[in-house]
């Protein structure tokens, strides 16, 4: 299997899981400025040189050689299940992508025929019933990751520690778990630990959201979406989420963590 969805940078400095719709626009233009003074042009997602990928085939031995011997610094990056989900959503079936077309082609007018999602027509721009379009997306996300049903999971959608888990069970270590809502600390602890070519300024990187202008914007707070039936779709979903990586589930409302990450833990539950 390898280890797919990991990235290093051309010096070995510094290894990293990707975890879709965890700052990993930003954190790849980190990794690339590290080493070459200068952020990709472009959606990092499209560099197919100047960084070391799994999904290029040119990277693969020297990121296996590397993660195997624990060479170099690894980590990856989490986020509050609630606001990926929604995230997710608002990005995927609501927006337009950069190509200019939908997410996987027919996908969505799909889950409008099949589950009455509703996503701001053609354009992306219509008002729409945000809450009951979304809680019906969480309908179709969980027979997904439940059922394999009728799709596969989509990686954005799916469990963070299913991502994670990847890189543990071929024989990779994570050295820190940062999450996104403490970025700039989290991400300093990295750079602090390691030595790159270029040195990185936190404080002066520009914003590498890529999915940000995708779909319209989130019209309610965060709790407003979900109810008792939504709460429980996303338990479902996201149980080992919730307790590795120490979100709430009781409070939507709280994005933030509430406890310390234990690696151990991580690796030992997830090495499986």
């Amino acid at each position: 299997m390898g280890f797919p969805g990991t990235w290093m940078t051309e010096s070995e400095s510094m290894v990293y899981r990707v975890v879709p719709k965890c700052a990993c626009s930003t954190i790849g233009q980190i990794m690339y400025y590290s080493d070459h003074g200068t952020y990709y042009d472009g959606d990092i997602h499209d560099a197919k040189s100047g960084i070391h990928k799994w999904a290029l085939d040119d990277s693969q031995d020297a990121i296996t050689r590397n993660v195997q011997s624990h060479r170099s610094y690894a980590f990856t990056s989490v986020r509050n299940p609630y606001t990926r989900i929604l995230s997710s959503f608002f990005d995927k079936i609501c927006g337009i992508q950069r190509n200019g077309k939908r997410y996987r082609g027919n996908l969505v007018p799909m889950l409008a025929a099949r589950y009455g999602i509703e996503y701001g027509g053609e354009d992306g721009k219509q008002e729409f019933d945000q809450i009951r379009a979304f809680r019906r997306f969480l309908l179709f996300a969980r027979d997904t990751i439940r059922w394999r049903r009728p799709m596969d999971p989509d990686i954005h959608w799916s469990a963070m520690s299913g991502h994670i888990s990847t890189f543990i069970v071929n024989g990779g270590t994570y050295d820190k778990i940062l999450w996104t809502e403490r970025f700039d600390e989290g991400m300093q602890q990295v750079l602090d630990t390691i030595s790159t070519p270029h040195k990185i300024d936190l404080g002066a990187i520009p914003r590498f959201n890529e999915s940000e202008n995708h779909g319209p914007k989130r019209a309610h707070p965060v709790a407003d979406y979900f109810d008792d039936l939504s709460m429980h779709l996303v338990y479902e979903i996201y149980k080992r989420d919730f307790e590795l990586f120490k979100y709430d589930f009781d409070n939507p409302g709280n994005k933030m963590p509430t406890g310390e990450i234990d690696l151990d833990e991580v690796h030992a539950k997830l090495g499986d």
